[in-house]
């Protein structure tokens, strides 16, 4: 099979994260895996959900975003279910599944050896604002997924 970002081993014989993600549904009926099957189906009916809101395509960025948000509630629901005392097996699984399917973001002792060489550029800017967004440019050229406090903080020592 044929993975895509951040499972790729060749950028050029990726496939999108929507065909990788159906290549999973269907290896995990094939397998048995209803936990893959059903959480995988759910993210791919979101992000179709939200191209046909958007009048679009369904891109890997929409799934991505779609992961994140799911993501996101699962972390805020299971303390929660945990407090009540209730089993949060299949959350937690559903949890690390999802979180695989996210780009790793980038420490921040990776970001700072990143903007290492424009650290003068980054003293050089009139403000924070536009130093973190010269930091944030050569970010995204690299690929970096990154957490916008960390990029906040690198920044800010840099200018130090």
């Amino acid at each position: 099979m044929i993975n895509h970002y951040p499972f790729a081993k060749s950028k050029e014989i990726a496939m999108s994260l929507n065909d990788e993600l159906k290549a999973r549904v269907t290896a995990a009926m094939k397998g048995g895996d209803t936990l893959t099957r059903d959480t995988l189906r759910t993210v791919l009916g979101e992000a179709q959900m939200d191209a046909l809101r958007r009048k679009g395509e369904i891109t890997d960025d929409s799934i991505l975003g779609v992961v994140r948000k799911a993501v996101a509630g699962l972390k805020e629901t299971i303390p929660l279910a945990k407090k009540d005392g209730r089993d949060t097996t299949h959350q937690e699984a559903e949890l690390g599944l999802l979180e695989a399917l996210l780009p790793k973001v980038w420490e921040r002792d990776a970001i700072a050896t990143a903007l290492a060489a424009l650290r003068e550029e980054l003293r050089a800017a009139k403000s924070d604002g536009q130093a973190i967004g010269v930091a944030m440019k050569a970010l995204k050229a690299l690929g970096a997924a990154t957490n916008p406090d960390d990029v906040k903080a690198v920044v800010s020592a840099a200018r130090a």
